[in-house]
């Protein structure tokens, strides 16, 4: 009999269906809460470049608790106490950024395992209350740890990071990765459609599923988001609360002065950068 995981994200895995994935970059546990209730199955909180620190991310993950979806996080850097530190606030998942080479998915795996298969440091503070008692004799098989593949180097590392023990997926992030591949000869953004990049997202996926692991993609539209699922991903992320309430607020202010007829003044700001 098989043992049904206690990670939606893997239990979602295991029914082989793909993750819909939301993102949160504003410190608030309301905007959270909004997120967590809007059918997503996972959130993930962004310490890189989110308005997040720890201390923003703690009421966050209560926030969400209620709900049932899983919650992960994008650590800062390559950082053992800081990703050390998320896990013990309960956070299901881990999502590294700018991982390059294999020592690099090596050592943030250890930071996410506990010995013997990683160096991780034992006081899960809240997970003990919010994922489970007994959360040291399942964590291990249960956490999710991807690494962010973004640059050249990476993608010319990427046959030997995807075969990095204890790593359960890559995560595309596809404004940093068109920077490594192709400098400024593009604009910076999700939804890529040129071809190189569309081949250089599908190599990934492709070398992530030989490897047996999984493969996860950053993107701007539920369209894109539909056609990655289709070409293979596990997981995908479908835009974030700031360019949610961006969006929202300018097409409301539009609606607002076309039917009045007032004269429409909108500064657009670039929500695109930073993944």
């Amino acid at each position: 009999m098989s043992v049904i995981p206690r990670n939606p994200i893997r239990r979602i895995w295991a029914e082989g269906r793909a993750v819909l994935n939301g993102w949160l970059s504003i410190s608030s546990p309301f905007s959270a809460e909004i997120m967590a209730s809007a059918g997503y199955d996972s959130v993930t909180i962004d310490i890189q470049h989110g308005a997040v620190d720890y201390t923003g991310m703690l009421p966050m993950l209560q926030a969400v608790r209620a709900s049932g979806v899983a919650t992960m996080a994008r650590a800062s850097w390559l950082d053992p106490g800081s990703i050390m530190k998320i896990l013990d606030a309960g956070a299901w998942g881990i999502i590294c950024p700018m991982i390059n080479t294999r020592a690099e998915a090596e050592r943030l795996v250890s930071y996410v395992r506990y010995p013997p298969n990683g160096t991780r440091s034992f006081g899960p503070t809240r997970a003990n209350f919010a994922l489970g008692g007994d959360y040291a004799a399942f964590a291990d098989d249960e956490v999710v740890c991807f690494a962010m593949i973004e640059t050249a180097q990476a993608m010319a590392n990427l046959d030997e990071i995807v075969r990095t023990p204890g790593l359960d997926g890559v995560y595309v992030g596809p404004a940093d990765l068109t920077l490594g591949l192709t400098g400024r000869r593009y604009r910076t953004g999700f939804d890529r459609e040129e071809p190189e990049m569309v081949e250089a997202i599908q190599r990934v996926i492709a070398a992530a599923h030989g490897a047996g692991i999984r493969m996860g993609l950053h993107n701007g539209t539920a369209s894109y988001a539909a056609k990655g699922v289709s070409w293979g991903a596990d997981l995908v992320t479908v835009s974030n609360d700031v360019r949610l309430l961006a969006q929202a607020a300018e097409n409301s202010v539009t609606e607002f002065r076309k039917d009045a007829g007032s004269p429409s003044i909108v500064t657009r700001t670039d929500t695109t950068s930073g993944y």
